[in-house]
């Protein structure tokens, strides 16, 4: 029992390792390292500051709107990128933009939906109502995909080090049932581990006057505080 105790967390620390070089990215930026070095990236890539009084603030245009762009840390490490509208939006078009949104990530094969039931708005929902008197959050959330899922030739290799930190050459080159159904969930744990962790969700957002916008979040869980201050 010891053993197999002392087998299954290397296993597990040997998944957390490699799962943490394919984190959350932001426009093709890994949300990730300092908050300095995700502002210098992001102003290459056209931001600029949004306020005299405020450089870490940005803003820009960002899939086809004006946004502002704001960066949440832990330990100095970024965590979070936040893309919020610079403009609202009364409350038909407001459910018009987030349910289009829902359908551009739908159709991205770079992510995949956090739950089955789709989440778009009806037509005939009243969002003022909805948010003002049962105090209703409209939200979507949506994995991005592990890097070894889009491309899979970027698969076998981790795994390959994986799996070799586990059981000799001989035990993979003959397998036995037990070591293939192994292989497998280690397989299944190493994708879940990252996707679990590679988060991009969107929100309505009431901003008073009868008025809307979304903020939109690219969350790395890794970077994330877990209670480790405490």
């Amino acid at each position: 029992m010891t053993r197999f105790i002392f087998s299954l967390l290397i296993t597990l620390m040997t998944l957390t390792t490699y799962a943490q070089k394919d984190v959350t990215k932001f426009l093709g930026i890994p949300v990730d390292g300092t908050k300095a070095e995700m502002i210098q990236k992001l102003k290459a890539k056209g931001f600029k500051s949004s306020y005299i009084n405020a450089p870490d603030i940005l803003e820009g245009q960002f899939n086809g709107n004006n946004v502002t762009i704001h960066i949440a840390t832990n330990g100095n490490k970024v965590w979070r990128v936040m893309v919020a509208d610079k403009i609202s939006f009364d409350a038909t078009d407001i459910k018009i933009k987030f349910n289009t949104l829902c359908k551009q990530f739908e159709n991205n094969h770079k992510y995949m939906s956090m739950l089955s039931d789709k989440p778009y708005i009806p037509e005939d929902e009243d969002i003022q109502y909805q948010t003002t008197i049962n105090k209703k959050r409209y939200s979507a959330g949506y994995y991005q995909k592990p890097e070894a899922m889009i491309n899979p030739s970027l698969f076998s290799p981790e795994l390959d080090n994986i799996f070799h930190k586990k059981y000799t050459k001989e035990q993979l080159a003959n397998p036995s049932d037990e070591i293939q159904a192994d292989c497998e969930k280690i397989k299944i744990d190493y994708l879940y581990n990252i996707l679990s962790n590679k988060i991009v969700w969107f929100m309505i957002s009431e901003d008073g006057y009868n008025k809307y916008s979304i903020y939109m979040y690219y969350d790395n869980l890794y970077n994330q505080a877990n209670g480790e201050d405490l």
